[in-house]
């Protein structure tokens, strides 16, 4: 994924600021960051196994039940790197709280049925009538959102979207360390 792309071009000895201008969101918490390195990781697994599960007009099950599976877990580990992005807003410019606000309601809506398998703001189950995720082979694609709402979520719509927030901020956009969030 996108995030990754910042890495390619490592220099060998980076002075501070170069690494900050390379990964902004080490400023917030170098941890985290090693957080969405992983995630942006496991997003391009996922891509790939959707790839090759779709392959040549033939399916792959087992490639496409395998990305469904990771992306359970992309979709657990996201939704809390944004929260707590989102959770110490105060740390990031406005425009960058927002848009992690957004996105934090995007991951929750999608949160909701894959880990709780219950309805997004309420305690109804989510039904069985559809796998998990719904495929979507002419995207090469899964929908990962309750199979009963009526408008689907793009498994590679939400890497898209995380990618865009994410790898949108600049060194500007962090005004303090995560640590400084619970010194307020």
């Amino acid at each position: 994924m996108k995030y990754l792309e910042r890495f390619d071009n490592c220099l060998i000895n980076p002075t501070e600021a170069e690494s900050l201008d390379r990964d902004p969101i080490s400023a917030f918490s170098f941890y985290l960051s090693g957080r969405v390195a992983a995630l942006s990781k496991l997003a391009a697994e996922i891509v790939e196994d959707l790839d090759a599960g779709y392959n040549a007009g033939a399916i792959d099950g087992a490639k496409i039940a395998h990305a469904e599976t990771l992306m359970w877990l992309w979709i657990l580990g996201a939704y809390e790197v944004v929260r707590t992005m989102h959770q110490a807003k105060q740390c990031f410019s406005q425009s960058v709280a927002a848009d992690l606000g957004k996105l934090k309601k995007q991951l929750a809506k999608v949160r909701m049925p894959a880990a709780k398998m219950e309805k997004a703001g309420s305690q109804a189950p989510v039904t069985s009538n559809r796998s998990p995720s719904g495929w979507d082979v002419s995207r090469k694609d899964i929908l990962v959102n309750d199979p009963e709402d009526s408008i689907n979520v793009s498994a590679r719509a939400l890497f898209a979207e995380f990618d865009r927030v994410l790898c949108g901020i600049k060194r500007a956009d962090i005004l303090s360390s995560h640590d400084e969030s619970y010194e307020t």
